[in-house]
């Protein structure tokens, strides 16, 4: 009965954040009313609120570890938003080809997601885009395939996509390790989609408008803000492998280096100007919400965990499907339909180290599929949602023009990892 309650409560939840538009309201809201939920109807029914307080204070220490780590990813960009640091890289797009364009869009797309992180470049991505292009299904299609870009460029890097940072932060996944094994199908997946879809601008033009002119000073700040942003989260890896801290440690180390940076440079300047770059400034920017709803959601599949409804699943899952590579296509599929976040929370839950230990298969193609499959629908990830917002794009025109797209790159990327692993011959 309580598991039923449970489940109930937690699809949902999930339906309430995946019909969030139609709703008028906020997943953020869903998810934190769905973990509150969750955990109060375990708590009444267990026998001993002790160990339920007990069980959730630990599984709030591992969410904590990764909100940290988002909160100050997040800040960072922030700051080298605000100084228009990004502007050195958009600068350099002069092209007049909607079909070059497109290119040029999706690399770069691929790789800031896997330095920062997908949803950041999304954003950022999306509204550069929106700027440059002037019809607004140009805009729609640009901003799908940035979707299917920066959801794969996520999958490869540790820094990419909340998901792949959960493994590592877990133990399951090792930075270098998950770049060599990912980075192949990832490219695949992402440029496969792209070949398609570029044949529908060959030879289409766009009118590029001039960049504001900016002084010397302001060129340096942006410049060394930029560039001391993108070395300092790149080195957060290398922070956890010397020193063995979490990698929230090394990130919030980061911000504050990059706070004392900021600082440095603004000391002499007074008032609102000096005002708009600051760290405070930055924290108010940063998208919260999202923030929020990693909290709920994570909180409840937590209680799932706890209440053993997870390994129930997995036990499932094994009997039914006797693979791990089918279990994780199972779990990728899945995520183009809910978040993909709850997912590698769940399979977290579900299959420890011992089942599965660090820089096992089953982890690096579980960060394949469950990144590159949100991508067949615009809400199975994070970046998605965002785009869909910034371009209020429509849920079906996403379905009959992305979807397709994103499938076929998301099995491209598994048939190549499947032969980099031995598997296929």
């Amino acid at each position: 009965m309580i598991t039923t309650i449970l489940i109930s409560i937690f699809i949902l939840g999930y339906l309430a954040i995946a019909f969030e538009a139609s709703l008028k309201l906020n997943k953020a809201a869903a998810a934190l009313l769905t973990g509150v939920l969750c955990w109060t109807i375990y708590i009444l029914q267990s026998p001993s609120s002790n160990t339920v307080s007990k069980e959730l204070f630990e599984h709030l220490g591992e969410i904590a570890s990764i909100l940290f780590f988002l909160l100050g990813a997040m800040t960072i960009v922030e700051l080298i938003d605000s100084h228009n640091g990004f502007e050195i890289i958009t600068q350099k797009i002069t092209t007049t080809s909607k079909k070059r364009l497109l290119f040029i869009v999706t690399g770069i797309t691929f790789l800031l997601s896997a330095l920062l992180d997908n949803l950041t470049t999304a954003i950022v991505m999306t509204s550069l885009c929106g700027k440059i292009l002037s019809e607004k299904e140009d805009r729609l299609w640009f901003a799908g395939m940035i979707v299917i870009a920066a959801n794969a460029g996520g999958a490869w890097s540790p820094l990419g996509d909340v998901t792949t940072t959960m493994l590592w932060i877990g133990g399951q996944i090792t930075a270098l390790n998950i770049i060599r094994e990912l980075i192949l199908p990832s490219f695949v997946a992402c440029v496969l989609p792209l070949i398609l879809m570029s044949r529908k601008f060959k030879g289409k033009k766009i009118i590029s408008s001039p960049s504001k002119e900016r002084s010397l000073k302001d060129k340096k700040e942006s410049n060394i803000i930029l560039f001391a942003g993108i070395v300092l989260l790149i080195s957060v890896p290398a922070f956890k492998t010397i020193t063995h801290l979490p990698p929230f440690m090394g990130m919030l180390g980061a911000l504050s280096i990059m706070w004392i940076i900021n600082s440095m440079i603004h000391k002499k300047k007074e008032g609102v100007y000096a005002e708009r770059y600051t760290v405070a400034k930055a924290l108010q920017r940063i998208d919260t919400p999202s923030i929020l709803f990693f909290l709920g959601i994570l909180l409840a599949v937590a209680a799932l965990q706890s209440y053993g409804i997870l390994k129930t699943a997995a036990t499932y899952l094994s009997n039914s499907l006797h693979n791990d590579y089918l279990i994780g296509i199972a779990l990728g599929i899945l995520s183009s339909i809910v978040d993909n976040v709850p997912l590698v929370a769940a399979a977290q839950g579900m299959y420890d180290l011992s089942t599965y230990p660090t820089d096992h298969p089953f982890w690096e193609f579980l960060a394949l599929t469950t990144g590159t499959g949100g991508s067949a629908i615009i809400i199975g990830s994070a970046a998605g949602v965002a785009v869909m917002g910034i371009e209020q794009i429509n849920f079906i025109w996403y379905l009959k023009k992305i979807s397709w797209l994103a499938i076929i790159g998301f099995i491209a990327g598994i048939i190549v990892f499947l032969l980099e692993d031995g598997v296929l011959f």
